[in-house]
């Protein structure tokens, strides 16, 4: 799974969090279990490229042409991209805890995000020193950091409007602009259409941005299935329009992720490894109503 289906998941979470939040019932352990151990190992496995290639750049074996080029661009390219949904997704996991009065979530929630900001900061002393990257290279990067930022806070902002989670924002007060916007967008006539259009941007601003291979497809495939076994089947239901398009586009991630549904939930006639019929067309006719 690459990155930027990642990106399309913490949409998606962002979307039909606020319906989890609302439903009766308990979140399954092993699925925050599996978020927290697939989420370290990533983190593991950055840490251990990043130094790698710190010591190939040392010894002046990192051409820019070479394939160990490319890994690391994606490499840094799938930590920035890849902050998205972390940070939405720790926001969604801790305002459950607080609704339920549970300590479930939150703790693994903070701990899988201080890993993700720690490798942020790594990249982001790459892109001052320029190690290793040319300077155009460098400026895409930092523009890429930007985007995924805003786009963060963006997401955190459709959350805050139901939840107090900005705190998980990367600019707490830019994520509560974001959600008083999206109040008053709610309120208008019209309004409904409106996260539909934020959906297409969202694509629209990763489509050209990333290398096409991601480097840890398999963690990012575990991540997702973690985070979508976490939904029971009726959140999705009863939801406003979501565009053709935008629905493949999340079978594709679910079909990605079904293989580790059922290794979480240990049981091929669970409700998790019922996903691919959740998520497939006939399904995915409805999208929550903007802002409602």
């Amino acid at each position: 799974m690459h990155a930027r289906e990642l990106v399309d998941l913490a949409a998606v979470v962002a979307a039909h969090a606020p319906a989890l939040l609302r439903e009766a019932g308990r979140v399954p352990e092993q699925s925050v279990e599996a978020y927290w151990t697939a989420s370290k190992s990533r983190l593991d496995r950055w840490g251990c490229s990043l130094k790698r290639i710190a010591g190939l750049m040392q010894c002046g074996g990192l051409k820019p042409s070479s394939a160990e080029h490319r890994l690391f661009r994606g490499l840094l390219e799938e930590i920035l991209a890849s902050e998205v949904l972390t940070r939405v997704w720790s926001a969604a996991m801790c305002a459950y805890d607080r609704a339920y009065g549970e300590d479930q979530m939150e703790p693994v929630a903070r701990s899988v995000l201080i890993g993700q900001i720690e490798a942020r900061h790594r990249v982001l002393t790459i892109l001052v020193g320029r190690t290793g990257l040319a300077p155009e290279e460098s400026m895409r990067l930092d523009a890429l950091r930007r985007r995924t930022e805003s786009w963060a806070d963006l997401l955190v902002g459709r959350l805050a409007m139901e939840h107090e989670v900005c705190q998980f924002a990367v600019d707490p007060d830019r994520a509560r602009e974001f959600a008083e916007d999206f109040v008053q967008q709610s309120r208008h006539a019209g309004g409904r259409f409106a996260w539909p259009m934020v959906l297409a941007s969202l694509r629209a601003s990763f489509r050209e941005w990333l290398e096409p291979a991601s480097p840890n497809p398999d963690l990012n495939a575990r991540i997702a299935a973690s985070i979508l076994a976490c939904f029971p089947a009726e959140v999705f239901d009863g939801l406003g329009t979501v565009p053709s398009e935008w629905s493949l586009r999340i079978a594709h991630i679910v079909n990605e992720a079904e293989g580790w549904l059922e290794e979480l939930l240990g049981e091929a006639g669970s409700p998790g490894a019922r996903r691919a019929d959740l998520f497939g067309p006939g399904r995915l006719d409805r999208w929550h109503r903007f802002g409602g």
